[in-house]
C-alpha cells in the first residue's frame, strides 16, 4: 500500500498526477517541536511525519511532505487569523520569497529525503486586493497566507516548480521516488 501522510487536499490532488492508488493517513505529530533553520526545517518535519506513519505501517510505502515559506530569512507559517493573513500578504507585496518543500519517502528498502526550493516573486499588492483575497479565498490553512492556485493576481512570476509552491514537488518526486524522467 502507498500512503500519503498528509491532510492537505492540495497534496492529494498533486499526488494523483503520479500515482492513482494510494491511501491517506494523517500523522499525529507536533510539527512545532522542531527548532531548526529554514533550510533544514521542511525536510526534518517531513521525516517526523513519515517516521510516525512508517512505524505503524512498516511494510508499506510512505510519502510525507512539509512546505514552508521563507521571507527575509523568516518563516511564514499559516496565519493565526484574518488580520495575521493580511499582515503576511502586505509583507510579501513586491518581495521575493522562497518556498521550501521537504519530502520523505520510506519504502521498498530505501529512504529518500529531499528539499526543493522555488523562488516566488510577488506583485505590488493593493490593500483592496489583499482584503478581497482574505475575504474570499480563506488563506488560513496555507503557509504564507496564499495559494498560488487560487486565481488571484498576487504573484508576478516564479522560478522553479509550480507544484512545489502548491505543496508537493511532483517533478522531483517523479524523478527520485518513482524513477520517472
Amino acid at each position: 500500500m502507498f500512503i500519503l501522510a498528509s491532510s492537505s487536499p492540495r497534496r492529494k490532488e498533486l499526488l494523483a498526477k503520479l500515482i492513482k492508488d494510494y491511501t491517506i493517513i494523517v500523522p499525529n505529530v507536533d510539527e512545532r517541536s522542531l527548532n531548526l533553520p529554514p533550510n533544514e526545517l521542511a525536510a526534518e518535519e517531513s521525516k517526523l511525519k513519515a517516521y510516525a506513519i512508517s512505524a505503524l505501517y512498516p511494510d508499506d510505502e510512505v510519502l510525507a511532505c512539509d512546505t514552508i515559506v521563507v521571507l527575509d530569512d523568516k518563516i511564514l507559517g499559516k496565519p493565526a487569523d484574518e488580520e495575521d493573513a493580511k499582515k503576511m500578504l502586505r509583507a510579501q507585496s513586491g518581495e521575493r520569497q522562497i518556498v521550501l518543500s521537504g519530502y520523505t519517502y520510506i519504502g521498498k528498502g530505501k529512504e529518500i529525503t529531499r528539499t526543493v526550493a522555488t523562488e516566488v516573486y510577488f506583485k505590488e499588492l493593493s490593500d483592496e486586493l489583499i482584503l478581497d483575497y482574505v475575504k474570499n479565498k480563506k488563506p488560513l490553512d496555507k503557509a504564507g497566507a496564499y495559494g498560488i492556485q487560487d486565481g488571484y493576481p498576487l504573484v508576478d512570476h516564479i522560478e522553479g516548480s509550480y507544484d512545489n509552491v502548491m505543496g508537493l514537488p511532483t517533478e522531483d518526486i517523479a524523478r527520485h521516488v518513482f524513477n520517472l524522467r
